[in-house]
């Protein structure tokens, strides 16, 4: 699949949040973010696990980290400077990962 990697223009950046609840502009960088908990550790783990089969698929990979149950993702496209279509397309797929982990 190709997808462009070119930036958001400003209508996109405008529905970007509501196409993607749950996530928000980073603060200090163009990216998107979101914190998610898990039951524990483990669901944590498998959660990453997921969304990095995933992620290599689409070869583009989220910034992460992971605290016991806690797991902070950022997404942004360094080819493009800043938030494209990859990052809005990875974060629905992180969504839906998110909900399949979590019931």
């Amino acid at each position: 699949m190709t997808v462009s990697v070119t930036p958001l223009n400003a209508e996109q950046r405008s529905q970007l949040l509501a196409q993607l609840p749950g996530w928000n502009l980073h603060p200090s960088r163009d990216a998107i973010c979101r914190n998610f908990s898990f039951a524990d550790f483990s669901a944590a783990w498998g959660f990453m696990n997921r969304v990095a089969l995933e992620a290599e698929r689409m070869n583009h990979h989220p910034e992460w980290s992971n605290v016991w149950n806690r797991v902070e993702v950022v997404l942004t496209t360094h080819d493009a400077g800043g938030l494209s279509m990859l990052d809005v397309r990875l974060a629905g797929h992180i969504d839906r990962l998110a909900a399949a982990c979590q019931s």
